[in-house]
């Protein structure tokens, strides 16, 4: 798949370009046909992004936020993504769709949530890990082999198992918007880039990609890449 790059400052222009970027497919996406899907990972600069989109005038009532991945930890427990998205969203009345990490049977909870998804997403956001992750898909976890299942439970990793979002997920995505911050992602993000399929990360497929990095990652200044968000259906 080919990446767009855009190179800016640091992880808070990261964040203010992508809120520009999500903008305008969101309006275009209700205007077509009254619904905006969105596929979001966490992370700070994620965060970041959310928090100044919530405090913007967008069409929220017809957006749906899903997530791409998701610890198995309690409601509200500080490292489940969800809890810092509610933060981060504040009062803005965006549909956001649960994974069902608390569920007793979590194999049946990710089928379920997996027949949950829309046909297409419209834009679905992913991040890079220092060993070329990205949705929790890591390097040798089995997940990486599930070739039909758009969810799936990982081994354990760092402290927790994980529902993520499969390989054939993403390929639903009209768009995906990559945030690559910091210097320890240089490598991975160079390999993604060149599409370097040792790497998780360099096996997703998608319609269209935007890979948003800092300078830190990118071992240099900022440059734009000549890339526009679609501009919808």
């Amino acid at each position: 798949m080919h990446h767009e790059l855009e190179v800016v400052a640091d992880p808070d222009a990261v964040a203010g370009t992508a809120a520009a970027f999500v903008a305008r497919p969101a309006r275009a996406c209700v205007r077509a046909r009254g619904r905006f899907t969105f596929a979001v990972s966490g992370g700070h600069t994620p965060w970041a992004m959310f928090a100044r989109l919530a405090h913007e005038d967008r069409p929220w009532e017809q957006a749906g936020v899903f997530r791409v991945d998701e610890r198995v930890a309690p409601d509200g427990d500080p490292d489940r993504n969800l809890t810092h998205r509610r933060e981060s969203l504040g009062t803005a009345p965006a549909e956001v769709i649960v994974m069902p990490v608390n569920d007793a049977g979590l194999d049946a909870a990710a089928a379920a949530y997996g027949g949950s998804l829309p046909e297409r997403f419209d834009l679905v956001h992913l991040g890079l890990g220092p060993d070329g992750h990205t949705v929790s898909r890591v390097p040798r976890d089995p997940v990486l082999e599930v070739p039909d299942r758009p969810a799936a439970l990982t081994a354990p990793y760092m402290g927790h198992r994980r529902m993520t979002l499969t390989r054939p997920a993403p390929a639903r995505a009209q768009q995906v918007l990559w945030f690559v911050t910091g210097a320890d992602n240089r490598e991975p993000l160079s390999r993604l880039v060149a599409g370097d399929r040792s790497i998780p990360a360099a096996r997703v497929e998608a319609a269209a990609s935007l890979v948003l990095a800092d300078a830190a990652a990118a071992g240099r200044g900022p440059a734009r890449a000549g890339a526009r968000p679609p501009a919808g259906p």
